[in-house]
């Protein structure tokens, strides 16, 4: 017996940092006290794409999934982050980025977004590198992909996990 099709478009979520954008270079502006947020954030253009992201996000939308970016990053980023995604040919896709205010722990934030965006089709994939974020999604019974091609070193990862749990700010 054949599977029913799943309702509405199938989607595929991607977050962006540390999964399409390698953010090494500017966690540097994070590492150390005050942290330097303006800068952290202004260096994202020169983000490199993460290739087995990139690819990844291609495949799945070659494959007729619709593609959303699920990001920690805030809104007055924005502009930034499409310009990004459209210089390195990543898919079209809707944005959902959280709001300026809003300092939520990503592990907090993404499942809440995650329901919204759950409500417009069947999320079949979600590609997410923060550990914690996928492990709560996973008990949620959300469908992830652990995306560790990014490679970090320990005081890094320290510094990427405070900006995402502790700081909310992506």
């Amino acid at each position: 017996m054949q599977q029913p099709e799943p309702p509405g478009p199938t989607i595929v979520v991607f977050d962006i940092d540390g999964v399409l954008a390698d953010v090494r270079h500017r966690l540097h502006h994070v590492e150390r006290k005050p942290k330097d947020w303006a800068s952290f954030f202004a260096a994202i253009g020169a983000d490199s794409p993460l290739e087995v992201g990139v690819a990844l996000a291609r495949e799945r939308a070659i494959a007729g999934h619709t593609i959303v970016y699920l990001t920690g990053r805030s809104e007055s980023q924005r502009e930034i982050t499409v310009a990004w995604l459209s210089e390195y040919g990543l898919p079209e896709g809707r944005l959902v980025m959280r709001r300026d205010d809003d300092r939520r722990p990503a592990r907090l934030y993404k499942p809440e977004a995650l329901r919204r965006i759950g409500s417009q089709g069947t999320v079949i994939e979600v590609i997410d590198d923060d550990r914690t974020v996928v492990e709560v999604l996973r008990a949620a019974g959300w469908p992830v992909t652990h995306a560790t091609w990014m490679t970090i070193e320990a005081d890094e990862q320290q510094s990427l996990f405070a900006a995402q749990e502790i700081d909310g700010r992506t």
